[in-house]
């Protein structure tokens, strides 16, 4: 029993590579005497794991069979050639796993939202079309030190627009659009946080040009150290996404990181540091509040005119979400009203027979002030003396 030799771990590995390379040469023979392939876009094999392996290429063959078009696929038909496949080369089954679950947070479908559409923030849109527009149009002006900013952080009152801002770029700007929260890197296994954050980063660069947004970006990075109870993969996943953050610089691809938060004193320093540009999103100003309300509550094209004066000067404090909320509880006024009549009716009244909803009346604004209250102005000055500290201004 001592003369034996004692199983080590490189012995053990031999092993298992001895033992899979007589299963690969056994389903090799066994398919090379049936003399069956599949050819309809499914490969089939006796082994779960290696089906896994190619599960992510298996969907690219079919959709390349379809004809349809994905993100760095086809576009002219099922006999193109696709210009990039669908995830870069991984070393193993489990990162293409990884890749696999990232890939659905990317946004291909347009948001409906153009720049246009956000009424006022002109420093924050023109920030971003200075990170993500003009460095695809013209490459030739951003190299050396003009290089494209790498880092955006969007912080302000919540409801003033920040999301807005990011469903613009997802649409106006061509560029490869992640979604990313704290779900989408957090795991419950060991180690893989800091896997999924390295192999998105490695998806922005292949899809690049590409955008990451991280929404509330301080339930993934807040201030390292200060609490004792902070977990150690709390503490890797932050160190893992600094790292990655701060590798961009060092790449040729375009992946720009956009940040919003609501809390941007929680930050780590160091991310704040990575995040070269720290926007202010500011409560709406008179402008931009009647902006908003002659998209949302129209004329009436019968002479009904809404008093808009009235309701820039009683909205003082409110945000964009706010204003949007009066906007609604004033339209619901005359629907009410409409409902109230068609309930005490007997009959059943046709869909084509309905009354229209009547005009928005001076009482109903009134009505819809009193029933809604700002919600977004505790921390303005919180908001005033960050912006002081570590905010970016541009000079006209």
């Amino acid at each position: 029993m001592s003369d034996e030799p004692f199983l080590t771990r490189w012995s053990f590995q031999f092993g298992r590579k001895k033992e899979a390379k007589v299963e690969e040469d056994n389903a090799a023979m066994e398919n090379q005497s049936n003399g069956n392939r599949a050819t309809n876009g499914t490969s089939s094999t006796e082994n779960g794991g290696r089906k896994r392996e190619l599960a992510v290429y298996e969907q690219f063959r079919d959709q390349a069979s379809n004809g349809t078009h994905t993100n760095g696929g086809l576009e002219n038909g099922a006999h193109d050639i696709p210009k990039k496949p669908l995830l870069p080369p991984f070393e193993d089954a489990e990162t293409r796993n990884l890749a696999e679950n990232l890939c659905r947070d990317i946004i291909r479908q347009s948001q409906d939202v153009n720049w246009e559409t956000i009424k006022g923030l002109e420093t924050a849109k023109r920030l971003l079309k200075e990170a993500v527009v003009m460095p695809i149009k013209y490459p030739k002006y951003f190299t050396g030190l003009l290089s494209p900013w790498k880092g955006i952080l969007l912080f302000g009152p919540p409801g003033t627009g920040k999301t807005m801002l990011a469903k613009a770029v997802a649409t106006e700007c061509n560029t490869t659009f992640f979604n990313i929260s704290a779900s989408s890197v957090v795991s419950k296994w060991r180690g893989d946080s800091e896997k999924l954050v390295k192999v998105l980063f490695e998806l922005a660069r292949h899809h690049a040009p590409s955008t990451v947004f991280i929404d509330e970006i301080d339930s993934v990075i807040s201030h390292r150290g200060e609490a004792r109870s902070e977990h150690e993969a709390s503490r890797r996943l932050k160190t893992e996404l600094l790292i990655q953050m701060d590798g961009l610089s060092r790449s040729n691809e375009l992946v720009f990181v956009l940040a919003a938060t609501n809390l941007p004193w929680e930050l780590d320093a160091a991310m704040l540091r990575r995040l070269e540009k720290r926007i202010l999103v500011p409560l709406p100003d008179p402008e931009a509040r009647r902006g908003m309300f002659e998209a949302l509550l129209p004329s009436a094209p019968d002479g009904h005119q809404v008093p808009y004066d009235v309701l820039v000067e009683k909205t003082e404090g409110y945000s964009g979400s706010d204003i949007r909320l009066v906007c609604k509880e004033a339209a619901m006024q005359p629907l009410r009203r409409l409902m109230s009549v068609l309930e005490q009716k007997q009959e059943v009244i046709p869909e084509d027979d309905l009354p229209p909803v009547g005009p928005i009346e001076v009482g109903d604004i009134d009505l819809a002030l009193k029933n809604t209250r700002p919600s977004a102005h505790l921390h303005a000055h919180r908001y005033e003396k960050f912006n002081e500290d570590y905010g970016s201004h541009i000079v006209q």
